[in-house]
């Protein structure tokens, strides 16, 4: 059988690179954390000084390098709290393949010196795999590290969750109810048919397995079935090591062939990145049938110099471009031209089909927290995806252990190079209300308008480009996720997402809806008023988080004492009351209380029209605070009053548009044909 990783952690302790691997086997150990389910991560430790780690003589070192038995992961000194949840992972793997999954143990900490101290159950994905685990009963001793193998059969199609779970052992009189795991590593199984493809992420409504497939020491399942598991266990264990060391020697061949340039001289580029194949998208490596320049559009054509692709994706869509003309798109990668550093890799701004067309690349960092899985998340999607508020892509490369994507050009940036810590003048208000407006189409599109919704989840300033004529363009798809099927309201998923921006329903539930991205944008709706960053850790406690900080300002009638001062003055008060209003609504703690993203946009574009109106009558006199002075509130110099005050007579309008009803207090006596004008004009919604 083929075995492909899926996962490898080092429980409870920081990532490891390829170079700490033990064996020379250059495996990269990540941080757990990421995949822990809900807020119960137990606790992290390191070993005693007295304990250092000595290998079994059955256990070789390079089963795992010395660090990853060195940290661990226990559910927490308190019996009590211990009792009351599993402590659990979750990852998300291809439904309908085998997968091999290997525990690391190790007790590193006195006093777990003696068996019946710590005993706990494993449990892959709510079935038993082990009951009574004793690490110490297993392993000999304290420093001395032990694994163990299961083997799980996945039911389905598309992509599922899998479940991890440990939870003490109640049934044994241990002396401390908790449970230790220090590494955790999965594999993928090739099918009968030596395939290891798994379908298009679609939702699945069932994770399931074949809990006779979970074996464990105390198994009472048939006896051939279960030595046929292991015989084949082992064997395709050796047979995957082998494997594995034929590749890296042909690999560590190709790499130093790449490095070496025409003159014999090793290159400064040592980028390693994991081929993309692995995972469902061809090598480029591998399809080069020709020498031919790439057809704009297309990624095929005639004549010489870069190597044609057989792209998996529609060649109608996604251009394929090759290393060679993406170095001369960039001038060699020039430092020059770089427009940014993303959590992806860096920006470079290029010029493709002899000079023809301006566009933005965005190259791949191997030392990011982003990879693989965000690379082929934003070709599948952008490449899908057309809207005139969505950021276009071009076409990527995949070539030379390189990941690169490659844009339409933006020319004014990202929307936050225009509210602070710039020296681009600041935005009018009708200007910051376009883009909020051309920012909400673009997200209403990804959760309603695509074959099947789309959850951004990563909804920022950064994330929100302006073209030459400042058209807003939602970017960024890295992170982004389908929504969930008809017949559920969430997708369970390990949260993701921007400090600041964080749906706080979304981190403490894990479970992801669109609604998540409403709050995210409810937050750059303050962001664009405020015209300071989402947090600010110099400010008071208060004041630090722009949310919490302006939904306080908000319910104490003070949000004008907060907004940006260039802005004072400028905006019309019932335009300021609506915008407000709907942010405000954006932010509410449970995703059901918040509008759609749809609603969002009507009432951003009922704002703009109360804006309008206003500048054509002139009556922005009174409105929001005037003078250039910057608010000492907001620096926490001024104390709230307990009611907000009013020194304006106000009049109440209900208007019944398309069976949605509108109440609007408007001191001008607006009429509903001049609030809904834009509505009849075709340049409107």
């Amino acid at each position: 059988m083929a075995f492909q990783t899926m996962y490898r952690l080092n429980v409870g302790g920081q990532s490891l690179a390829r170079s700490q691997d033990s064996g020379n086997l250059y495996r990269s150990w990540d941080d757990d954390s990421n995949y822990i389910f809900g807020a119960a991560f137990g606790i992290t430790f390191s070993n005693d000084p007295n304990v250092t780690i000595e290998y079994p003589p059955n256990i070789p070192q390079y089963i795992a390098p010395v660090s990853v038995y060195e940290t661990a992961r226990s559910m927490g000194p308190d019996p009590h709290i211990n009792l009351q949840y599993n402590l659990t992972w979750i990852l998300s793997v291809d439904a309908g393949f085998y997968y091999l999954l290997r525990f690391h143990f190790c007790e590193i900490q006195y006093p777990m010196t003696k068996p019946n101290q710590r005993v706990f159950f494993i449990y892959i994905n709510n079935q038993t795999a082990q009951t009574q685990f004793d690490v110490i009963a297993y392993s000999g001793g304290i420093g001395k590290p032990v694994y163990r193998d299961y083997v799980v059969l996945t039911v389905g199609s598309g992509q599922m969750d899998m479940w991890v779970a440990l939870y003490p052992d109640l049934s044994t009189k241990t002396e401390y109810y908790d449970a230790i795991l220090n590494g955790l590593e999965v594999f993928k199984m090739s099918m009968v048919d030596n395939n290891l493809a798994g379908l298009n992420p679609v939702p699945i409504e069932q994770n399931t397995i074949d809990p006779t497939r979970a074996y464990g020491k105390n198994h009472k399942g048939s006896k051939g079935n279960l030595a046929a598991i292991i015989g084949g266990g082992v064997g395709a264990l050796v047979l995957s090591i082998i494997v594995c060391i034929f590749l890296f020697i042909i690999y560590k061949r190709q790499k130093i062939k790449d490095m070496v340039t025409e003159e014999g001289k090793i290159t400064e580029d040592t980028t390693i990145w994991t081929p993309l194949s692995l995972y469902g998208v061809s090598n480029s490596q591998s399809n080069i049938s020709s020498k031919t320049n790439s057809t704009p559009g297309t990624g095929t054509g005639t004549g010489s110099g870069t190597g044609s692709y057989n792209s998996s994706l529609p060649a109608n869509l996604c251009r394929y471009f090759s290393f060679n003309e993406i170095l001369a798109a960039t001038n060699g990668f020039n430092e020059a031209l770089v427009l940014g550093v993303g959590g992806f890799g860096k920006v470079y701004q290029g010029e493709i089909d002899n000079g023809l067309t301006k566009v933005a690349i965005k190259r791949g960092n191997p030392l990011s927290e982003q990879g693989v899985h965000e690379f082929q998340t934003e070709i599948e999607l952008l490449s899908k995806l057309r809207h005139r508020h969505l950021v276009s892509l071009i076409g990527y490369c995949e070539e030379k252990n390189e990941m690169i994507l490659v844009y339409d050009h933006m020319a004014h940036g990202t929307l936050r190079e225009h509210l602070y810590r710039t020296k681009n003048p600041p935005l009018a208000w009708k200007q910051r209300l376009e883009i909020c407006i051309g920012a909400a189409r673009g997200l209403h599109y990804l959760h309603t308008g695509a074959k099947h919704t789309v959850i951004h989840r990563d909804v920022k300033t950064t994330n929100i480009l302006l073209d030459e004529k400042w058209v807003a363009k939602v970017s960024d798809f890295g992170l982004s996720k389908t929504g969930p099927a008809l017949n559920n309201s969430h997708v369970s998923t390990v949260v993701k997402g921007s400090f600041g921006y964080l749906d706080p329903e979304y981190f403490r539930r894990q479970q992801l809806t669109e609604k998540s991205d409403v709050y995210s944008f409810g937050v750059v709706l303050f962001e664009v008023l405020c015209a300071r960053p989402v947090i600010i850790n110099s400010l008071p406690k208060e004041q630090a988080s722009l949310a919490e900080w302006a939904l306080f300002c908000q319910s104490k009638g003070v949000l004008e004492e907060i907004i940006d001062p260039y802005l004072r003055g400028k905006i019309a008060p019932q335009c300021l009351k609506k915008y407000a209003e709907t942010a405000e609504q954006c932010l509410a703690d449970q995703g059901i209380d918040r509008p759609s993203i749809g609603d969002v946009l009507w009432n951003l574009e009922f704002a703009l029209q109360l804006q309008l109106n206003a500048e054509e009558s002139d009556s922005l006199i009174g409105g929001t605070t005037s003078g250039d002075d910057i608010p000492a509130v907001i620096y926490g110099k001024k104390e709230m009053s307990d009611e907000p005050t009013s020194d304006s007579t106000t009049t109440t309008t209900t208007i019944s548009m398309g069976g949605r009803s509108i109440v609007s207090t408007d001191s001008d006596g607006l009429t509903p044909s001049a609030v809904f004008s834009q509505l009849m004009d075709p340049k409107g919604r």
